[in-house]
């Protein structure tokens, strides 16, 4: 699934099938559901599920947390907005 699929997807009422949990955590951060979205990614140890993790935690204003997170991740996914930074996750774990 590239991004562009990944966001035509939004559109339905679940995830596709198959979708990875770091995806599929975006996916559901997409819909509003943040409590879904951080149970997928909350015991990843992979980068990209702490890069994902760190995120949900931004998003929901827990900065030191979040912080943690990043530094985890061991590398710099934060952007200026919060949508800009979903958008560079999704194209990552997509391969864009």
């Amino acid at each position: 699934m590239n991004a562009h699929e990944f966001r035509e997807s939004l559109t339905l009422g679940a995830p596709p099938d198959g979708l990875r949990s770091t995806l599929a955590a975006l996916w559901w951060d997409a819909k509003g559901d943040w409590v879904r979205a951080h149970a997928l990614v909350d015991e990843l140890e992979s980068p990209e599920g702490m890069a994902v993790h760190a995120y949900l935690h931004r998003k929901e204003g827990a900065a030191s947390n979040a912080d943690y997170w990043y530094s985890r991740a061991g590398s710099t996914f934060r952007r200026a907005t919060l949508e800009a930074e979903w958008e560079a996750l999704v194209s990552s774990l997509t391969g864009q």
